[in-house]
């Protein structure tokens, strides 16, 4: 739960008595416990609601698959932008890449000045 072990939960807990006092400490003990049934009557409450609007495909879904905490980054990012998933690129398309004829290149810029891009104006 949030990494908070045992000894830790102890230690909040001993803070809270020493900084609330014990005669107020029973009171926001309270409190903790209505926010918390409240947050998780919200969380129930939605789920309801998902499956009352979305039928019988709410059991269907896979939510695992859906967890974004799975993807890697780049994955999402090349899958966003290309229509194909493309193979790995190997050493001999890495090694002699090839100019698109309809983009010319740049012109080189001096040694002294600094480069000017005329696309990114």
């Amino acid at each position: 739960m949030f990494g908070l072990t045992f000894e830790k939960l102890l230690v909040i807990g001993v803070l809270a008595v020493f900084l609330l006092g014990p005669e107020r400490l029973p009171q926001y003990a309270a409190g903790l416990a209505r926010l918390v049934k409240g947050i998780r009557n919200m969380a129930t409450g939605a789920k309801e609601r998902m499956r009352e609007e979305m039928g019988d495909e709410f059991d269907d879904v896979d939510w695992r698959t859906l967890d974004p905490r799975q993807y890697d980054p780049r994955r999402i990012i090349r899958d966003a932008l290309l229509d194909t998933p493309q193979a790995p690129a190997t050493a001999a398309t890495v090694a002699a890449p090839v100019a698109s004829p309809a983009r010319p290149r740049p012109a080189r810029a001096k040694a002294g000045s600094a480069p000017f891009d005329m696309e990114a104006t």
